[in-house]
Formats: structure tokens, sequence, C-alpha cells
């Protein structure tokens, strides 16, 4: 069902979507620009809050249907998506939105993150990804960078971390993206982007640990720093970066280099980003932890599949058709029934 199929339009302000719960994360983290953002951007839906499902995991991040005023499930470590899953397919009018952090999602849950993604049920997963497990105080997770000192890893770690838009584009992830807690306007866009999209949707948000790994993305949101680091990928249009937007990501066969425009180089040697290529999605998922690349936020990957509550409910109406509609209580009374007394 279409989103706009959901319910007339409300009127409904950022204030409709702030509970009564006190925020209880720690002073400057960034998950509260996330869920300012949330707040801001849900008004423009124009359906009830009733209709949104927020689902969570464990993690700091999972603190987050308790503080947005609509329904919502705090589950268990890294089944989130499980849970999701179920509550779609029990009522897919619903907006169903998976909050959830790096290790929840990665480690304990991964087998769940990636079967979601797969099916492509009409699910919203928003993935905060401060790579470090923060709730628990401080020990490395699936994301933190190799070499990464920690609590646990105080020789550094051996892991070699996940990288999480390749692991949505090889689980066959119809909508990939990524924004960062402090890009307000852009992390805006990419819920809308997400919340349009009939399918699963990951979305990537850079978030800043404070307490346990702050500054992990500092050359990001630093202004001296940010314009020669970020990439913001737009559909359809060269990939140029820099404080003068002189710089430009160039393929050299099937590797990409930095380029910068002048005398031999132009912006037309510059590639284009195209969100239906899955190739294109590929490389630019790969810019992840190399220090000679900038990295990508905004849409890696978006295509139009069909989603799982649809076709299940396509194969219940052509079972029905042909073979009549069940009756459960004679199905569960048929063959051998033994009586307990």
């Amino acid at each position: 069902m279409a989103k706009s199929e959901l319910v007339k339009p409300q009127l409904l302000t950022r204030m409709d979507f702030v509970s009564d719960q006190t925020v209880r994360w720690c002073p400057g983290c960034g998950n509260y620009s996330i869920l300012a953002q949330t707040q801001r951007k849900f008004p423009d839906f124009g359906i009830s809050k009733e209709n949104f499902v927020f689902v969570s995991g464990i993690g700091c991040s999972s603190r987050f249907p308790y503080y947005i005023d609509t329904y919502g499930f705090h589950t268990i470590h890294g089944r989130a998506p499980a849970i999701a899953a179920g509550v779609k397919l029990a009522n897919p009018e619903l907006s169903v939105w998976v909050v959830t952090g790096d290790g929840d999602a990665l480690s304990i849950g991964g087998n769940h993150t990636i079967h979601l993604m797969r099916r492509n049920l009409d699910i919203n997963l928003l993935m905060f990804n401060n790579r470090i497990y923060g709730l628990t105080k401080g020990q490395y997770s699936p994301t933190s960078e190799l070499g990464k000192v920690t609590k646990s890893t105080p020789m550094g770690s051996l892991d070699r971390p996940f990288n999480p838009p390749a692991l949505a584009l090889g689980a066959d992830a119809t909508f990939v993206a990524r924004t960062i807690d402090r890009e307000t306007h852009h992390m805006q866009n990419m819920i809308s982007r997400a919340y349009y999209h009939h399918g699963t949707s990951f979305l990537e948000i850079y978030q800043n640990c404070l307490i346990f790994n702050d500054g992990e993305f500092r050359f990001l949101t630093d202004k001296e720093t940010r314009d020669d680091h970020v990439l913001i990928l737009e559909h359809r249009k060269p990939m140029l970066f820099g404080k003068e937007r002189n710089k430009g990501i160039h393929l050299d066969g099937n590797a990409p280099k930095v380029i910068e425009l002048g005398d031999e180089w132009s912006k037309n040697d510059v590639l284009v980003h195209d969100e239906r290529d899955w190739i294109i999605a590929s490389i630019l998922s790969h810019f992840t932890y190399r220090g000679d690349l900038p990295t990508p936020i905004g849409v890696l990957y978006a295509v139009d599949e069909p989603v799982y509550e649809d076709m299940l409910d396509d194969q219940i109406q052509k079972a029905m058709k042909f073979q009549g509609k069940g009756d459960f209580k004679k199905f569960v009374m048929s063959g051998s029934v033994w009586h307990v007394e």
C-alpha cells in the first residue's frame, strides 16, 4: 500500500511527536540531533502519529521509542528487525521504523539485519553508527577501525571492521543512504527519502559518542576540514567536493581517485552519480575507512523492487482463490487428535 493511502492528511507539528519522557542521553550526544530532526520531519508526512511504530533493540539509541510520541517497542538485543517484520506483516498499513546502533545491528543482530534487507519489507532502518559500544562503556564494535584501542582491545583491534553500506548492498537492500548527526538539513532529507521509499530503507547515521569515542567523525564536521572530506551525493550530478568545488571523483578503469579541476582535468572527467547503478553504489561504499577518498553522504542506491508484504498478500489471495477460505478449527482438529484429561 502506498504511503499516501495510510490516512487522510493530518496537520501536526514537531511537538505532537515529543513524548512526556525525560531524554536521558549524555549531554552533547549526537542522538539528540537525530531525535530532533525526526520529530521535525515527521509532521511533513501528513499522517496520524498513531500510524508510526518505532522498534528498537538494546543500546543508547534504543531508548528512542520512549522519546518520540508514537507507538513503539523496546525489544531485546539485536532482534528489533524480527519484531518490526512481525508488526509490518500483521498490519502492513503502519509506517514501521527500526532504531538501532552499530553493535546492536551488526553484531548480535547481524543475521536479522541482513535478512530484513534481502526480504525487502517496507520498513525503515536507522542505524546510529558511533563505532563503539557506548551503553556498556567503551568496548570496540563491529565498525571500529582496525587497530582501535578500547577497553576491550588495549593493544588495538585485530578485527577488520564491517562496512555498513557495502554490507547492505551485499544483502540486496533496495535503499542505502548515509548522513551525519550534525548535518541537520541533510539528515531531514534522508529521513524523508527513506520514508517515501517503498521497500526496506537502510540509513546509516554517523553519530558522535563524546564520552567513549569523541571526535571519531571530527574531520567530517569541523568547518576547517569538512568540505575537503565530505562528498555530498546528488542524483545525476557530478561528484564534486572541496571548499572551491574544484575536486572530483574520477574512475581510472575501475579504480576511483581524486582529481583537481584545472588544465589537466575538467568537469567532464568527473564521475556522475546514479542512484540506480549498483556498481557506482558499491564503489562509493568502499570509500569507507579510506583516508585518500572523501566520505560520501546521501543516497548511494535506490531502486524499486517487489515488496515482501505485497507478495505475501498476493500469495494468500491466490491460495484462497484456488483452495477456498480455510477453517482454522477444522484444520486443528483434523488428523490424529489426543484429548488430555
